[in-house]
């Protein structure tokens, strides 16, 4: 089926963003898998090509209030190419619209035209060892000084992607304690330096997938966070992580779109040319059933999925509606792709296809972001059960 929710416009963009993955991705990907971490310079040449400040006012350098669609093609770019862009995702697509709908004029003007130009990364940090879905849990603590001039921030974080290639870090932690009634009460959100004395790099961890993009443990030890660096207002931070989760979600939906739609097309040409018997393998019935299921799937998928982006540009994108799409899309994706290495046999487990690299990144889909198990109970409660 024609795809409608794209014009003329995000078609040229398309064009520049691919030519860009060819020519500035694609030749160091492999490098930067077995470093586990992308070269820093490549932020810096995104923030040239005016894709680092989505939704960033221009007087701080960055593009305006400007459509979810074009990060959408950044996403399905980089999926056809089976590269991806370490944390630019973490960076521009979750932790910039804290900034974008809680920083105050002081913070817009120290934060946004390096965000913009990529000479500032940003990670965040929620996830502790004992608290992953459950943000109600956090430990993590930020007292205020006696004078009132500073927090102080103690605990340790785990699962944090991009620490390493970052320049600040959003933070979740405990202002005061939760109460009998309300465990989600005192939680505030910091911005903290992760130069800052005290803020300390744990662990890289090893992951079975997405080994572009560093995931550190970190602690905080008496790290000194000054109160201009408190976002929003103290006390409040659970209500405002719930309501940037639906972008995430909604993010995390079209980045599995895409992956299973690329698969796909990677399953095709393999198949074409790989020879069993004699003939190709896209010449089997077998071969020409599973990928008509699984085009059949991912088409569904991609109408829920650009339902959702045109809700999310008219600022009508609910939670249920982005737990939709997370659930589905991941579900969807995880079943796609492994039917298409399947097809590839033993090659498909070979990591120089790509094939290999798509299942071993899309399987973190479905855990990160809010567990399948917890968009069950989202949407189930939406049902009143």
């Amino acid at each position: 089926m024609k795809r409608s929710i794209f014009d003329e416009d995000h078609d040229a963009f398309r064009a520049t963003i691919r030519e860009f993955v060819e020519k500035e991705v694609t030749p160091h990907f492999e490098e930067w898998e077995r470093n586990n971490v992308v070269d820093r310079e490549i932020f810096r040449k995104l923030g040239a090509l005016g894709v680092m400040g989505f939704g960033i006012p221009e007087e701080y350098g960055g593009s305006g209030d400007i459509s979810y669609k074009y990060a959408v093609v950044i996403s399905e770019e980089c999926a056809r190419a089976a590269v991806s862009l370490g944390h630019y995702g973490v960076s521009t697509g979750i932790v910039l619209p804290y900034l974008l709908h809680l920083a105050d004029e002081r913070q817009k003007a120290r934060w946004f035209p390096g965000t913009a130009s990529g000479d500032i990364m940003l990670c965040v940090a929620m996830t502790e060892p004992g608290t992953g879905s459950d943000l109600a849990g956090i430990r993590t603590t930020a007292k205020l000084s006696e004078d009132g001039t500073h927090y102080v921030l103690n605990g340790s974080k785990t699962f944090i992607t991009g620490a390493r290639n970052s320049e600040w870090c959003l933070v979740a932690a405990r202002t005061s304690a939760p109460t009998e009634e309300n465990r989600r009460h005192g939680l505030s959100l910091l911005m903290v330096p992760t130069d800052s004395e005290g803020f300390g790099l744990g662990r890289k961890l090893e992951k079975i997938g997405l080994r572009s993009s560093d995931t550190n443990e970190l602690s905080f030890t008496d790290v000194r966070v000054p109160v201009e660096n408190l976002l929003g207002e103290e006390g409040r931070g659970f209500s405002y992580l719930g309501r940037n989760l639906a972008r995430e979600r909604l993010q995390i939906g079209v980045v599995a779109a895409a992956n299973a739609a690329a698969a796909i097309e990677f399953t095709k040409e393999y198949t074409r040319q790989r020879q069993v018997f004699g003939k190709p393998v896209a010449s089997f019935q077998n071969t020409k059933f599973v990928l008509a299921e699984c085009a059949t799937e991912v088409e569904a998928l991609q109408a829920m999925v650009d339902r959702a982006i045109e809700l999310e540009d008219a600022r009508e994108l609910t939670p249920v509606d982005a737990a939709k799409v997370k659930l589905f899309g991941t579900e969807v994706a995880g079943r796609v792709i492994d039917k298409c290495l399947q097809l590839h046999g033993g090659y498909g487990y070979m990591l120089e296809y790509p094939i290999a690299r798509l299942y071993a990144d899309t399987r973190v889909n479905r855990i990160y972001g809010g567990t399948s198990e917890v968009m069950k109970t989202i949407i189930a409660k939406d049902l009143a059960l």
